[in-house]
């Protein structure tokens, strides 16, 4: 199906619409076949928040995308996120318009940290089985999107968990002992030891583990795809299959698992893409669910 002239004008305006993070969040795109975007930009870490008339379907690079009962639907962009993605708006009549989103390209910082466990660096063989076990532990719970009741209640914004000094950020390239590792992938909030921790959005609790890497961990499906994951707790007040308000206490700072200090490591994922949670906090900031 060769794309409509106004279907290319609303790709173009979607690549128009991207800045990197920490800038002012522009309009985004007006209304065209069914959809009308809400909030975000494509942007590496963010998201977009959009809402669909009746019976319209969306689908990005093939998957369907979740909608709530009133229409809305987000994506989410990896941090690595350099293929554009095609997103099909599909209206009640069969009519299919393509939307292409390339994100904007971030610059990330390198982050150097030392004094850790050389056993959490380079994991000797022995617990190569446990982490194997939390992998696929953590992968499990990212797939229930069951949110219940509270269900998109993200749309709302999303609250700090735990108010303290940001001392990592999202993106960063980890030189662990010496060591290059992954990127962090979370927002690390410095706070002392026993500070409640927050749910940022209600949701439901699909992990509780301690895990070998990020010690205590809880997991919180927010709907749409949408999760929270807290890590290092030095206790934890939830259990899995619990639906938590916002607000809603789900344990305490602590320096479990791979850490040099007590600090709350907030991460967000969308469908297997590892989201910005401070990118994300200030997209949603101006928008609310009607």
């Amino acid at each position: 199906m060769i794309p409509s002239p106004f279907t290319i004008f609303l790709a173009c305006m979607a690549l128009f619409f991207t800045l990197p993070a920490g800038a002012q969040q522009p309009p985004l795109p007006g209304q065209a076949a069914g959809l009308s975007w809400i909030s975000g930009g494509a942007v590496e870490g963010g998201l977009m928040v959009a809402r669909v008339a009746p019976g319209v379907r969306l689908a990005l690079d093939g998957e369907p995308l979740p909608l709530t009962a009133d229409g809305h639907a987000m994506i989410g962009f990896h941090r690595d996120s350099d293929v554009p993605a095609h997103l099909v708006v599909t209206n009640q009549d069969g009519t299919r318009h393509i939307i292409i989103l390339e994100a904007a390209q971030r610059d990330y910082a390198v982050q150097r940290i030392d004094g850790l466990k050389r056993d959490h660096v380079t994991p000797p063989p022995a617990v190569l089985e446990r982490i194997g076990a939390d992998s696929a532990a953590v992968r499990a719970a990212r797939a229930r999107h069951d949110a219940g009741l509270l269900a998109g209640d993200f749309l709302n914004g999303l609250d700090m968990p735990v108010e303290g000094q940001v001392t990592g950020v999202y993106g960063s390239q980890r030189i662990l002992n010496g060591e290059p590792r992954q990127p962090h992938y979370g927002i690390d909030i410095a706070a002392p030891r026993g500070t409640p921790v927050a749910a940022p959005a209600g949701g439901r609790i699909t992990l509780v583990r301690d895990l070998y890497f990020s010690g205590w961990t809880v997991l919180m499906t927010h709907g749409l795809g949408l999760n929270s994951a807290f890590l290092h707790l030095d206790s934890v007040t939830v259990a899995a299959g619990e639906e938590v308000e916002r607000g809603g206490i789900i344990g305490t700072v602590g320096s479990t698992g791979r850490s040099t200090g007590p600090h709350l490591d907030w991460r967000l994922d969308w469908q297997g893409r590892r989201l910005d949670a401070a990118l994300v906090r200030r997209q949603l900031a101006g928008q609310r669910a009607e």
